[in-house]
């Protein structure tokens, strides 16, 4: 069902941790929207700096700000399932995803409503990163033949408003009825993982996730990004991540990659990725590796243990 998007009530929910600075220029950058969110909710993940103090102190708001202390880091996925859940609790009709060092430019939300609103879609904005100008991940979109390919820059994404495609996470606006069908954020997976868990789920229960040319935000792109080919696919490999997020990474995708494709698909692309830590990183990361995959085997989520 198609509607007047004029008087959705919108809420952009995004978690933070140390990071006071960054958050206050996300809040700051959806203040200057042409159609700020009615609602702003924080997920603030224990910080010991100084960020409940400034993200409460500012003023003169074109929305409710709301900084939800949490009672324990769980990372971003558990920090956004929270405060996505309040938003909707809060009388939310879509919740817009956000990382801290997203930041929408002015226009954004008001281009993700001008179009008559359909609540079985997902839009979603387009991620800019400012060093390159160049998509922040690559974007998949419709290939116009049944099938999928990767759009590197705006100048990739074929004509009109609207653009087809999948695996959407931050900029997502994510409707009530989507939510309701798919359930909450998986909030175990703690970093790196949600982003393609849930707009897998998003897939199966049958929703459309479409682009916004008009909607842009600037979020930086991973360094050192090593892209290769292997049996018709792509695979993206960050050289040099620290050990923390390397676990995360391999964890959460051995564990989704089994549930979508079974065990022998999540055998190979633990092994395909493992290699490629090894070639790029060195021996070192064996042991990581091995835990990693491990602990994603047997599902073992939540944060990760010393």
């Amino acid at each position: 069902m198609n509607c007047n998007p004029t008087n959705l009530r919108i809420a952009a929910v995004f978690a933070t941790m140390n990071r006071s600075a960054t958050a206050k220029a996300c809040i700051m950058a959806l203040a200057r929207q042409t159609r700020p969110p009615q609602l702003v909710m924080v997920a603030d993940n224990c910080s010991t700096d100084d960020t409940a103090e400034l993200l409460n102190g500012l003023a003169d708001l074109p929305f409710e700000l709301v900084v939800h202390a949490m009672d324990e880091n769980r990372g971003n996925a558990g920090g956004v399932e929270v405060v996505m859940d309040l938003s909707f609790a809060a009388g939310a009709d879509a919740v817009w995803i956000l990382d801290d060092d997203s930041w929408p430019r002015e226009p954004a939300l008001e281009a993700m409503l001008t179009e008559p609103w359909n609540p079985e879609v997902v839009r979603h904005a387009l991620q800019i990163d400012p060093s390159t100008g160049n998509f922040t991940w690559p974007q998949q979109i419709d290939d116009g033949r049944g099938g999928w390919k990767l759009a590197w820059c705006e100048g990739d994404l074929p004509h009109g408003d609207l653009i087809r495609s999948r695996i959407s996470w931050t900029g997502a606006l994510l409707p009530r009825e989507v939510r309701e069908a798919v359930g909450p954020v998986h909030g175990e997976l703690f970093i790196r993982g949600e982003d393609e868990e849930y707009p897998w789920r998003i897939e199966r229960a049958g929703f459309d996730q479409a682009a916004v040319r008009g909607a842009v935000m600037d979020h930086p792109g991973p360094q050192n990004v090593v892209h290769w080919h292997l049996l018709g696919k792509s695979f993206f490999f960050e050289r040099g991540l620290a050990d923390w997020k390397l676990y995360y990474k391999i964890r959460n995708m051995v564990w989704l990659k089994r549930k979508q494709s079974g065990d022998r698909k999540a055998l190979g692309m633990a092994m395909a990725y493992s290699i490629a830590a090894v070639v790029i990183d060195g021996v070192d990361r064996i042991p990581l590796l091995r835990r990693a995959i491990r602990d994603g085997w047997h599902g073992r989520l939540g944060k990760m243990k010393d």
